[in-house]
């Protein structure tokens, strides 16, 4: 895997230096814009309507871990419907710099979802990646939202987010991909 687009910019710590990680070029943090939830990290690409978000949720001990990522990603789309799993694998965790993960999973879906409440809906691809780290009671799932298609009346094609300024080109899977890879947990006292 090339690093060099993780490299970009240096590790930024998360969780109030807990953790550590390499964002893409570029990342805004929503928590300096808006308030984010204790468990959440969130960021937002500055030309697009591209999001990673980590959060950091309890383990569930009774979901196998086969099953874990999907039903995290269950929880986050809801019932709303107009969301499909595209494929879903397992990540080896010795490929991580995350210590302690008993198990890695990925998957990714397409699903339709409109901004706010408006009535038109917008195609995103989302990229999910959970770390299960028992141990800790808690399961990291990390996402990565990537719009694929902007309706004509979405706010957001009114902001002109379809054509994305090419000074800061869009975020790329690769991109999520060094994210997920370079994630480290630097203090386990967040845990409790």
């Amino acid at each position: 895997m090339d690093n060099t687009a993780g490299q970009e910019q240096p590790q930024r710590p998360l969780f109030g230096g807990a953790f550590s990680a390499f964002l893409p070029p570029g990342s805004l943090d929503v928590s300096e814009l808006r308030q984010v939830p204790d468990n959440q990290e969130v960021f937002v690409h500055p030309r697009t309507d591209q999001s990673i978000i980590v959060e950091l949720l309890e383990y569930q001990a009774a979901v196998p871990d086969e099953a874990a990522v999907r039903y995290h990603f269950e929880d986050v789309v809801g019932t709303s419907g107009g969301s499909e799993v595209l494929s879903q694998e397992s990540l080896a965790p010795h490929l991580l710099a995350l210590q302690g993960c008993g198990s890695a999973w990925k998957l990714t879906a397409c699903q339709l979802v409109a901004k706010f409440s408006e009535e038109a809906k917008n195609e995103v691809r989302l990229h999910l990646a959970l770390l299960r780290l028992p141990q800790y009671g808690t399961d990291v799932l990390l996402t990565f939202n990537d719009p694929t298609r902007i309706h004509p009346l979405s706010s957001s094609a009114a902001r002109g987010t379809e054509v994305p300024d090419s000074s800061l080109p869009p975020w790329t899977v690769e991109h999520f991909h060094i994210f997920v890879h370079s994630l480290r947990l630097l203090d386990p006292g967040i845990f409790g």
